[in-house]
């Protein structure tokens, strides 16, 4: 495995040599990865869509290629970005008047 150890504030990083974001677990990069649908507007087939781990470093790292994630797709099609997507916007307007 080829992955480089930093602190920050105490608090121990990792990178990977592919300079790709580095999750440590699938479970936290598939909430991840439905986080970054709920932030981006993604253009149709572009994107982020699946999650593999690494050869290099051994952790998680998105990926535009392949099968959809299960759990993404699932929140996909039951409505649960777009919904999550106006709860934000609407959070950030009143945030804003305040």
């Amino acid at each position: 495995m080829h992955e480089i150890a930093f602190q920050i504030n105490n608090v121990l990083m990792t990178t990977c040599v592919t300079k790709k974001k580095v999750y440590q677990t699938m479970d936290v990069a598939e909430d991840a990865l439905i986080e970054s649908w709920i932030k981006f507007d993604y253009a149709p087939h572009h994107g982020p869509i699946a999650i593999y781990r690494c050869d290099d470093c051994g952790y998680y790292h998105f990926t535009s290629k392949g099968t959809m994630n299960e759990k993404l797709a699932k929140f996909q099609a039951e409505g649960k970005i777009k919904f999550q997507k106006q709860a934000n916007a609407w959070h950030d307007k009143i945030k804003k008047r305040k």
